[in-house]
């Protein structure tokens, strides 16, 4: 439950629309519900503005299905990462509001029309197409938190006057995600350019030295642009989730 579905709750027992053993059946689960395999944190969207997000690798499209329920109860918008096309297809039946984006490997469910809650647009870029993948879901979770996203996909340094083509477009940019495996150079070149944030996405694309993207996440960590700051390996939705973050301030 957010801030706003709270106070309508208390706004419509003041005004006698509801009964105080409907509101109170209502918030009987506000902090966390039990249902066995999981613990429902309910209360994540007065703590943090957004609510809890389903990790789906590793869960089962039941378990999946079962969270969900219980989330969707009390929320707008609700997010499930890394999940498989073969559990989506099992999923997408139970909510017919709900879409699966392959190239993410995300579900998202939403009530309504997402609001715009950020204060300037968030630039998505990705080296090459191979982490698109990863860039995606940074992009999709940007945008199920309320902001304007745009996106720019293979320009890494292997053809760097790809990226100088769009330099306007990366000057305009509030926050700036860059995913790239290989060497991990873009976030570098891109945070030189700029005087914004920009987050660092390793991810494990490359060849056998790049080390499952070890390789990429060490060469962001030590990057000589002191405006980049680096998420773990692949993790295009914490990424997403921080460009959001920042994006609000």
């Amino acid at each position: 439950m957010d801030i706003q579905s709270l106070n309508a709750l208390l706004r419509a027992v003041s005004s006698g629309k509801t009964s105080v053993a409907n509101a109170a059946e209502k918030l009987k689960n506000l902090s966390m519900e039990d249902i066995e395999y999981a613990h429902i944190d309910h209360n994540r969207s007065l703590r943090k503005g957004f609510p809890e997000v389903i990790f789906g690798e590793g869960k089962t499209a039941d378990q999946i299905i079962g969270i969900m329920e219980k989330i969707l109860v009390q929320e707008h918008v609700l997010l499930v990462t890394r999940v498989s096309p073969n559990k989506a297809d099992k999923i997408l039946p139970h909510f017919p509001e709900a879409e699966f984006y392959n190239d993410a490997g995300m579900i998202i469910w939403k009530k309504d029309t997402i609001p715009i809650l950020g204060k300037g647009e968030i630039l998505v870029i990705s080296a090459g197409t191979s982490d698109i993948p990863v860039a995606k879901e940074a992009y999709l979770t940007a945008k199920a938190m309320g902001n304007e996203v745009g996106y720019l996909y293979d320009v890494g340094v292997a053809g760097i006057h790809r990226l100088f083509k769009h330099k306007e477009l990366i000057s305009n940019a509030a926050v700036l995600v860059v995913a790239a495996g290989m060497e991990g150079a873009l976030p570098s070149v891109v945070a030189g350019l700029v005087d914004k944030p920009v987050i660092a996405v390793p991810t494990s694309i490359g060849y056998g030295a790049s080390l499952g993207g070890l390789a990429a996440l060490f060469a962001m960590l030590n990057s000589c642009s002191s405006n980049v700051a680096v998420v773990n390996i692949d993790n295009g939705f914490g990424a997403g989730y921080m460009a959001s973050m920042i994006n609000r301030v």
